[in-house]
């Protein structure tokens, strides 16, 4: 799988699922986690010499079965069950993904072009790079850094621009709206002025083919496609089945719950069954295709659902407050368009540095921070008490609300290293266990009115009974 399934999927699936969907302000995506999995069992495939896209068909079989077992017992009443506790590690986890990639990314760069005394005569350059592509490159990594600094800096100040005080409403409003766009513009520009500096460009396939044309078509045999899968895995393909069921489980129905706060003022309510079926039962059939599954991803649906809150208008001093949220299937449906529109638009595509992207990602990565309580609540660990502000619970001691945050840290730190490891596999399983931790052990060193009061930062004692 490559570039062109992932946009073939994407755009497919999240066109049906913008139409359908009972809650069409979720975004489809490939995600972290899911990754974390397609890694591990590429690698299990390997050692074991099992077709890897054959294996996925299995695991989409399974799939679709455990999909509708848990419908149609209504199994989603779980998500009872997810209490900010998961949510926060979880929302806190993706975000952490998105930040640490573009870092990470940014750190390769780098690496291929390190920053030098002296470089390499011309003749030898020109030599190296018709043979492995340009590497070793004199002010690469600099540009790529400004790019990527700028492109974050560009999209977040336009961001903060839409509730100033400058312009009128209307103008602050498009140009917020539009802020990311116009950061990517600017620093193409930018990028397009410097002609004797080489920056690594977006990757799009010129037309719609498989990654592999010789390896494969668009079709996967379940019973295998140059060898005859095994009987056995066919059967054990549901334990794999079992952790993308887990996955795509807790990733919609978290993302679901984040978008629903109430705070965010819907007017139209969410539908667990509606929505994990529909995911559920598309990626297995994805997996027909040799296409990736997908899911509602948390940190580009919170970045959906902020472009279309309106924030009220406020007395100079007074913090906005959301007024309301454009609810409608418009945008889902453009956005998943438009990103399959992109095989047609590859030579504009093209011109856009890789780095530009990385300030996109970094961006959605902290943004996506705004409204975690976690996040507040590690920026309070690094303030006197005497400035904390007015919505820290008052019947909470601090240091116990220090301690409270840093048991979510270190499950944080915990799912990071699993993550990590070649133990990956375990991941769901793990980001399961946080529920009954919240639930059955961390009352034995908390009261009931201090978890509740520190998740939802409540300063009315009489509010927490009503949670």
């Amino acid at each position: 799988m490559g570039v062109s399934e992932l946009i073939v999927s994407t755009s497919v699936l999240g066109v049906i699922f913008a139409l359908l969907a009972a809650q069409p302000l979720l975004i489809v995506g490939f995600s972290g986690p899911l990754l974390v999995f397609e890694e591990a069992f590429f690698k299990f495939c390997q050692v074991q010499e099992i077709e890897y896209l054959t294996g996925r068909v299995w695991i989409g079989f399974w799939l679709i079965f455990f999909i509708l077992v848990m419908v149609a017992a209504e199994g989603s009443f779980l998500v009872r069950y997810i209490s900010p506790f998961t949510q926060e590690i979880f929302a806190f986890l993706i975000s952490l993904i998105f930040i640490h990639e573009t870092f990470y990314k940014l750190y390769k760069v780098f690496a291929e072009h390190p920053l030098l005394r002296t470089y390499p005569p011309v003749g030898a350059v020109v030599g190296r790079t018709a043979a492995l592509g340009p590497r070793m490159q004199p002010n690469t990594a600099l540009l790529s850094l400004i790019l990527m600094v700028g492109t974050f800096l560009i999209a977040f100040f336009l961001r903060k621009f839409k509730n100033s005080r400058f312009l009128g409403g209307q103008a602050r409003r498009v140009i917020g709206d539009f802020g990311i766009p116009i950061s990517i513009l600017v620093m193409v520009f930018i990028d397009y002025a410097i002609t004797d500096t080489y920056t690594q460009k977006l990757n799009v396939p010129s037309g719609l083919s498989v990654t592999s044309p010789g390896k494969r078509g668009w079709f996967i045999d379940p019973m295998g496609t140059s060898k005859p899968f095994p009987l056995w895995m066919m059967f054990a393909s549901a334990i794999p089945a079992l952790l993308v069921f887990i996955l795509m489980f807790m990733e919609t129905q978290i993302t679901t719950l984040i978008v629903s706060r109430k705070e965010r003022r819907l007017q139209k309510g969410s539908g667990f069954h509606l929505d994990l079926l529909l995911i559920g039962s598309l990626g297995g059939v994805c997996a027909l295709f040799g296409l990736p599954w997908l899911t509602a991803t948390t940190v580009r649906s919170v970045t959906h659902i902020n472009a279309l809150t309106v924030m009220s208008k406020t007395a100079p001093g007074e913090k906005p407050r959301i007024a309301e949220v454009k609810e409608q299937r418009v945008t889902a449906v453009l956005i998943s368009a438009l990103v399959g529109l992109s095989i047609v638009m590859g030579e504009m595509l093209r011109q856009i540095p890789l780095a530009v992207l990385f300030g996109i990602f970094l961006y959605m990565g902290v943004t996506s921070l705004t409204g975690i309580q976690l996040f507040e609540r590690l920026l309070l660990i690094l303030m006197h008490p005497k400035h904390h502000p007015d919505n820290v619970p008052p019947i909470v001691c601090t240091w116990r609300m220090h301690l409270f945050t840093c048991v979510q840290l270190s499950c944080i730190v915990i799912l990071w290293v699993v993550k990590s490891s070649p133990a990956s596999l375990a991941f769901p399983f793990l980001l399961i266990l946080t529920v009954p931790l919240r639930r059955f052990v961390l009352p034995r060193f908390f009261q009931e009115r201090e978890l509740k009061a520190v998740s939802l930062l409540i300063t009315n004692p009489a509010d927490i009974s009503s949670h």
